[in-house]
């Protein structure tokens, strides 16, 4: 057990989703809290991230710092997805070591696994086949990170492990129809319709496609659970641990908004992968299980958008 009590835990990547989450998860861990904003270190910049470091002295450290986006952002910038996000994970691995931190947990994506692994998608899928092309730089970058946590715990038996989330929505999300992912889309879309009085919305492609969701405050648990509890190299996956067609989704969010029209399929448009559902056995097999129902969670989502974003 690793206690989290009185000690001084770094929030890399405080402002993003997940980031964000985990700070308002460590406010029952009577812990202080800290952060950098860009303006503290350009977490890009190896002297900037590690003076910063050594200054503010963290025992923990969460790194979920990254440069995010959709697929036209991956395919426009590759350059810049992997490089920057090679160095936020090199610069912030290599400064907590430097400064004797005593515990860290990276963050990844589940975009790490091949484009046609097996479904579920157990741990021990990594690296085994050919990554989805619209967002292999970003993949790549987290695949290095799990793979730098790893050598640091082998080479100087530093306490660095690995979690990767699945599909997480949550307060914060982005709700840009245009760069958004399909929860935070779905919501905007069928707000906008009830809005406007239209008489349908359209879905891309047939609906069949199945998807895992993990609202964002129980991955934030789960990576406090683990950072209490786990301890090994490699990774774990953090999610639901169940999947849902996207036809069943929009209707559960026409439902939950108050959308009373016909959903229409662009059948020119992708379905994408048919499945993508990640195996949660290893971190149930630590004692975690998620505690918000999607229901509950669309809907207290769609509340906060209401609050922030009309």
């Amino acid at each position: 057990m690793y206690a989290l009590r009185g000690k001084r835990v770094w929030v890399a990547g405080h402002r993003g989703m997940v980031g964000s989450a985990i700070i308002r998860r460590l406010a029952r861990e009577d812990c202080e809290i800290l952060t950098a904003s860009r303006q503290d270190a350009d977490l890009r910049d190896q002297a900037a991230t590690a003076a910063w470091i050594g200054r503010e002295k963290p025992d923990a450290v969460f790194l979920a710092a990254a440069k995010v986006g959709g697929i036209l952002a991956n395919d426009t910038y590759p350059a810049d997805f992997l490089y920057d996000n090679l160095m936020i994970e090199a610069n912030i691995i290599n400064g907590a070591h430097k400064a004797g931190v005593e515990k860290l947990m990276f963050l990844g994506s589940s975009c790490i696994y091949p484009k046609f692994a097996p479904q579920p998608i157990t741990e021990d899928a990594l690296l085994t086949g050919t990554l989805e092309p619209t967002n292999e730089w970003y993949a790549i970058a987290k695949i290095a990170g799990i793979k730098l946590a790893d050598a640091y715990r082998k080479q100087h038996g530093d306490d660095y492990i690995s979690g990767m989330p699945t599909n997480l929505y949550g307060p914060g999300d982005n709700f840009d129809l245009n760069s958004s992912h399909v929860m935070p889309a779905l919501i905007r879309k069928a707000h906008e319709a009830k809005l406007s009085g239209a008489s349908e919305i359209t879905i891309w492609g047939t609906g069949t496609p199945r998807r895992e969701f993990l609202h964002v405050d129980d991955c934030a648990d789960a990576c406090v659970h683990l950072m209490r509890t786990h301890s090994e190299a490699g990774h774990v996956n953090i999610g639901s641990g169940e999947d849902i067609t996207i036809l069943e989704l929009t209707e559960m969010v026409c439902e939950i908004v108050g959308f009373q029209g016909k959903i229409v399929h662009d059948l020119s448009k992708p379905d994408g992968t048919p499945r993508k559902l990640m195996s949660a056995d290893k971190l149930r097999a630590t004692g975690w299980s998620p505690k918000i129902a999607l229901r509950d969670g669309i809907s207290a989502v769609y509340h906060w958008f209401l609050d922030h974003k009309i």
